[in-house]
C-alpha cells in the first residue's frame, strides 16, 4: 500500500486529507497522479496542474520518481511568495 497525503488547498479541493492505494501497477509518481486523476473530473483538474509539487517520504521529487509499497507520497499546491 502507498499512503497518499494532500496538503493545503488540495485537501480542501478534493475534500480528502489522505488515502491508501494498492501499489500494484504504480511504479512512479506520474503513475500515481494518473490513477488519482481517473477518479473523477475534480481529481482530474487537480492533477492536470503541471506545477503541482510532490514528495516521497518527505523528500521533494519529480513525477519520474520511483515509488513502492510502504512509501508516503504527498502532494502540495504550487507555492507563491513575494
Amino acid at each position: 500500500m502507498i499512503k497518499v497525503v494532500f496538503f493545503a488547498a488540495l485537501r480542501e479541493q478534493l475534500n480528502c486529507s489522505e488515502l491508501s492505494l494498492s501499489s500494484e501497477n504504480l511504479t512512479t509518481v506520474a503513475d500515481l497522479k494518473a490513477e488519482l486523476a481517473s477518479k473523477d473530473d475534480k481529481w482530474q483538474q487537480v492533477f492536470a496542474n503541471s506545477a503541482l509539487l510532490s514528495a516521497v517520504n518527505h523528500d521533494m521529487v519529480n513525477s519520474e520518481q520511483l515509488i513502492k509499497s510502504g512509501d508516503e507520497v504527498a502532494f502540495f499546491p504550487p507555492v507563491t511568495g513575494g
